[in-house]
């Protein structure tokens, strides 16, 4: 039961609706976007989210920007996001729950659920372990990146956003165990 419900077409002041309008064209209309649109300037904030994927994309790959927000969003235990992300990575033939990295991934991976858990102290291990692999520009994007992913994971888990029923399919099930490989 969410806390706030997601705004309406039809309940959306004009500047909602014109806000709503205008992210049509990058990406879908969710329940988290609905709920945030109730606040223009919050919308608008963690809309940053696209601008700052498109500046981590380039030197990540797009996998690697999926398992990054894949691994934040779990960490927080975030239904939507890890839902969201668990789409993208099963759609791709990959199965979520068993995933085989490299190196490099699995630094990019530990410092995302890192970051989730304890953003106030990284370990200098888990941060030189990613930051051999980037320049200091891309390494305060990544962050940046993480940072407004975890941003995001506290707006649903606090307000109890609803999961969209087209993520329902691929919801993870509590069952299952997370396994990761990692080859060299």
């Amino acid at each position: 039961m969410p806390r706030i419900a997601p705004l309406q077409d039809a309940e959306m002041p004009p500047q909602a609706a014109a806000a709503r309008d205008a992210h049509v064209a990058v990406g879908r209309i969710t329940n988290m976007k609905r709920t945030l649109l109730r606040s223009v300037p919050a919308f608008d904030a963690l809309m940053t989210w696209y601008p700052l994927r498109d500046t981590v994309q380039p030197f990540l790959g797009e996998r690697l920007t999926t398992l990054f927000a894949h691994a934040v969003s779990s960490e927080t235990d975030c239904l939507i996001c890890s839902t969201f992300f668990r789409r993208i990575l099963v759609d791709s033939g990959e199965n979520p729950d068993e995933l085989a990295l490299d190196e490099r991934e699995a630094a990019v991976v530990a410092f995302g659920r890192r970051l989730a858990v304890t953003p106030h102290r990284m370990p200098d291990e888990v941060y030189n372990r990613v930051a051999a692999y980037f320049n200091d520009e891309q390494m305060v994007a990544l962050v940046a990146f993480g940072a407004l992913m975890v941003a995001t994971n506290v707006v649903n888990n606090a307000l109890g956003v609803p999961l969209d029923d087209y993520l329902q399919p691929y919801r993870r099930q509590p069952a299952a165990a997370e396994g990761v490989a990692v080859h060299g």
